[in-house]
C-alpha cells in the first residue's frame, strides 16, 4: 500500500487511490491549511521532499511556477503516484507549525449577539487578505484610534472560506476593551485585528480519549478545537466537552454542540452547574466532579480553558487522576493584556 510520510517527524500513514493528499491527512488527524479545496486559494501549499504525485488542475495564481520549480504542490489536489510520497509538514513532533502573525488586519463587524447577559458572540469578515490560523489560535482586538487597549480574544471557529472571525466577549466591567465591544462596538464598523497567536491547538491525532474542560468564554478555543477534529476525522476515540457554569441561564451554543452530538457517536457535550440544579445535568464544581466521572485520566488528552484559577484547579485534580503533564493543554483567560488572557 502507498504511504505518505511527514518530515521531519518521519510518521506515516496509509495511502489510497483516488483521494487528495490533504483528505488523507484530515482522515488520520493531521491537520493542513486549507481553504477552498478546490485548487484556487493555495493555503494547502506543500514541499514534496520524495515521490510523484498528479497535481490535477488547479490555478497559476494559486502557485507560482517558482513554487512549483522548487518542489512545491497544492496538497488538496494532490494523488500520490509514486510509493512514497514524503512532504514537509510540522515539526519533529508532527505538531503544526504556526503561521506568522499580521498586525492590524482589515475586517468588519457583521454580527453581534448577545449569548448571556455577560457574553456577546460577535462575527468578524475579512477586508482584505484573511489571517490564517488554527483552531483554538487568538487574536487581538482593540483600537488605536480610539485609544482603546489591544486585547485577546480566543477564535471560536474554525477556518472558512468566507475569512470569518467569530468571538466569545466576556464583559468586565473594570476592563476597557470587553465593556467598549459590549456597549459602543457598532455592526458595520471596521476594526483592526493582530494575529493569530498561542500554541493551544492540541493533537488531533492523538490515539486517545479527548476531555476538555471549560469555564464561560472559555468555550471558545474549545468550540474551534473540537469542531475541527470531528469535522476531519481526528477524534477517532471518544470526546467529551464538560462545560461549566454558574445557571442554566449560562449556557450558550447549545445548538452547535447537539448538532455534533447527533453528528458524531463518539462526541459528548457535558454541563454542569455550580449554582443551581437543573434536571438532566450535573452539579458541582469540575474539580469536585471529576473524580465519580473520570476515576483514570491516564491515557486521555486533556484541553483546558477558563479563567486562571479554574485552569489551575482543573489541572492539579485532573494529576491527582493520574494525567500526564505532556497530554495536558491549557489556556487560561486573565484580566489584564496578556498575549495568553482574554477580557
Amino acid at each position: 500500500m502507498k504511504k505518505i510520510r511527514l518530515f521531519p517527524s518521519l510518521k506515516e500513514v496509509s495511502y489510497h487511490d483516488g483521494e487528495s493528499v490533504l483528505s488523507c491527512l484530515e482522515k488520520n488527524g493531521y491537520a493542513l491549511p486549507s481553504n477552498c479545496r478546490a485548487g484556487a486559494c493555495g493555503e494547502c501549499k506543500i514541499k514534496i521532499r520524495e515521490g510523484v504525485i498528479d497535481q490535477g488542475f488547479i490555478l497559476d495564481m494559486a502557485l507560482s511556477q517558482s513554487d512549483r520549480d522548487q518542489g512545491y504542490a497544492l496538497m488538496c489536489m494532490a494523488k500520490v503516484k509514486s510509493d512514497l510520497l514524503e512532504i514537509e509538514w510540522a515539526d519533529a513532533e508532527a505538531r503544526p507549525k504556526l503561521f506568522p502573525p499580521v498586525e492590524n488586519a482589515l475586517y468588519m463587524l457583521t454580527e453581534k449577539i448577545s449569548l448571556t447577559k455577560k457574553i456577546q458572540k460577535i462575527r468578524l469578515r475579512a477586508l482584505g487578505t484573511p489571517l490564517r490560523f488554527w483552531p483554538g489560535q487568538y487574536i487581538q482586538l482593540g483600537s488605536v484610534e480610539k485609544k482603546i487597549p489591544y486585547k485577546s480574544y480566543s477564535i471560536a471557529n474554525i477556518p472558512n472560506q468566507d475569512g470569518e472571525i467569530i468571538l466569545y466577549i466576556s464583559r468586565n466591567n473594570e476592563g476597557v476593551t470587553s465593556k467598549w465591544i459590549h456597549d459602543e462596538l457598532n455592526i458595520g464598523e471596521k476594526i483592526k485585528i493582530h494575529g493569530a497567536y498561542g500554541t493551544f491547538i492540541g493533537d488531533p491525532s492523538a490515539e486517545t480519549p479527548v476531555l476538555c474542560l471549560a469555564q464561560g468564554s472559555g468555550l471558545a478555543p474549545i468550540t474551534s478545537l473540537a469542531m475541527a477534529a470531528l469535522l476531519r476525522g481526528g477524534f477517532r476515540n471518544p470526546a467529551t466537552i464538560l462545560f461549566s457554569a454558574k445557571t442554566n441561564e449560562d449556557l450558550f451554543e447549545k445548538g452547535i454542540f447537539s448538532f455534533l452530538e447527533s453528528k458524531f457517536r463518539n462526541f459528548r457535550f457535558r454541563v454542569t452547574l455550580t449554582r443551581e440544579q437543573n434536571p438532566g445535568l450535573l452539579v458541582g464544581r469540575i474539580p469536585m466532579i471529576l473524580p465519580s466521572l473520570y476515576p483514570n485520566l491516564s491515557n486521555y488528552s486533556l484541553y483546558i480553558a477558563g479563567s486562571p484559577e479554574f485552569v489551575a484547579d482543573c489541572v492539579a485534580s485532573c494529576k491527582k487522576l493520574g494525567a500526564r503533564d505532556q497530554c495536558i493543554h491549557t489556556e487560561g483567560f486573565y484580566n489584564q493584556d496578556r498575549v495568553n488572557g482574554t477580557i
